[in-house]
């Protein structure tokens, strides 16, 4: 595959939760109130150390959005999505944002979150993939 080249951060890191990689800062973080099919999930103004996958339009909560998953550019694993397009006006503003799931990153502290058993499965704003 060759070398990866990654940003390191300085701060109040959120990073991914099987490699340690860096992926956002705790200032870059416009939401903690979005959820997704494992519990929460942090809308971010940035993001570094991913990979955009295939765009593609998903119904969520708040209606239907054009969305790429992301993944982490070390490990390959799918740490959350990026917003693209949103077509709801009130919407608008996540466009190029992207949302990492709680349950897929460590926080500042190097806490893990895990899923609660009354999480809701589905049907959240993240994906009905």
């Amino acid at each position: 595959m060759g070398r990866v080249f990654t940003v390191s951060l300085e701060g109040k890191i959120y990073s991914c939760k099987y490699c340690a990689t860096h992926l956002a800062l705790s200032e870059d973080i416009v939401s903690k109130s979005f959820q997704c099919r494992h519990g929460k999930a942090y809308l971010f103004n940035k993001v570094v150390n991913v990979t955009l996958g295939e765009k593609e339009e998903r119904m969520m909560m708040t209606g239907s959005h054009v969305v790429a998953d992301i993944f982490c550019v070390k490990c390959g694993s799918n740490v959350g999505w990026k917003y693209e397009t949103a077509n709801e006006k009130s919407q608008k503003y996540k466009e190029g944002k992207s949302v990492l799931e709680r349950f897929k990153i460590s926080g500042p502290d190097g806490s893990n979150y895990w899923v609660s058993h009354g999480a809701h499965v589905g049907g959240s704003d993240a994906d009905d993939a």
